[in-house]
């Protein structure tokens, strides 16, 4: 069967909502032409205005920059056969600029309707939140509708009998990487230095941009790995990062791992074609191998009873 090229949610979202808010910036200037001056407010030092551009030309670089830059990040989630980690973070990323211009850019426009001078438009702080909120609220939207469409090939004889055998009661959870503690201390971190924006710039806004970045710092500093009689899966924010059926596993093993020297960093990893890696701490981690060629490293602790279930449980399909 023809594998699947571009998954088509992602190219919904990461293609053509890009596209469509680009447009959208297009529309309104020229519904909106005989309301706007000739020159409009388009950039801001402080709460003055200090350049000035044809509602035109303004809307033309905007749709070139949601385009190239938002979109450009988003539509990496049609690649089909890309990590789907990976496309939904670009997605979500690409998303949340998109979100943000598009409502700033309509936030502007309409703040300079019917004036007759420009020189005093205050920028409308406002949707710089609102737009980070919705483009942020697409994305992740988008993000779980996208699918992984790699090879899946089931394996052809159980895993070696040199490999250790267990049965841990199942389901088996184990979290991955940085504790709730650690995780709080960033939050308090995150959610200080918003608090010192709103005051600096005596406005809401930076709360509401707060919340995205939280939401993609929880995802690269905490996973979950789960096995189960259907297979194992590593969930981030709630959506599978990988998922494996036990059909496809030739073999789990123990390996001592060192993030940095082994995988060239902390958390999702990839070297090499195929070769993943959620590596959070120095230590014991379980190795498994698919008969699709790919391998993936994940340190948790009780890494022998999770190698040695996962081996029973692919010896017993």
């Amino acid at each position: 069967m023809k594998q699947r090229t571009f998954d088509p949610a992602g190219v919904i979202f990461g293609v053509a909502v890009p596209i469509a808010a680009a447009a959208l910036g297009l529309v309104a200037v020229h519904v909106w032409r005989t309301r706007l001056p000739e020159q409009i407010a388009t950039h801001w030092s402080g709460t003055e205005p200090d350049g000035f551009m044809s509602p035109s030309t303004s809307a033309w670089t905007l749709a070139i920059v949601i385009v190239l830059v938002g979109g450009g990040c988003s539509a990496v989630a049609a690649l089909s056969h890309a990590l789907l980690s990976l496309r939904r973070t670009m997605l979500m990323i690409g998303l949340t600029v998109v979100g943000l211009i598009t409502v700033l850019q309509l936030a502007i426009l309409a703040r300079q309707l019917d004036v007759t001078t420009v020189t005093s438009v205050e920028i409308p702080g406002w949707a710089i939140g609102v737009g980070t909120l919705v483009g942020f609220a697409v994305g992740l939207l988008g993000a779980t509708q996208l699918r992984d469409y790699r090879d899946r090939v089931d394996a052809t004889s159980p895993p070696p009998s040199t490999l250790p055998r267990a049965r841990a009661e199942l389901p088996i959870v184990e979290p991955i990487g940085a504790s709730r503690t650690s995780i709080a201390i960033v939050f308090t971190i995150l959610a200080a230095a918003a608090a010192l924006t709103c005051w600096l710039s005596e406005s809401w806004w930076p709360v509401a941009v707060f919340a995205p970045i939280a939401a993609f710092t929880s995802s690269l500093m905490r996973y979950e790995l789960i096995v189960d009689k259907l297979g194992i899966h590593v969930r981030s924010l709630g959506m599978p990062a990988f998922e494996y059926s036990i059909s496809e596993v030739t073999g789990a093993s123990v390996r001592e791992v060192d993030p940095f020297s082994d995988f060239g960093g902390w958390g999702l990893r990839v070297k090499g074609r195929g070769n993943y890696a959620v590596a959070t701490r120095k230590g014991q981690a379980v190795f498994l191998t698919f008969a699709n060629g790919q391998k993936l490293t994940v340190t948790v602790d009780d890494a022998d009873e999770i190698a040695g279930t996962v081996n029973s449980l692919a010896s017993e399909r």
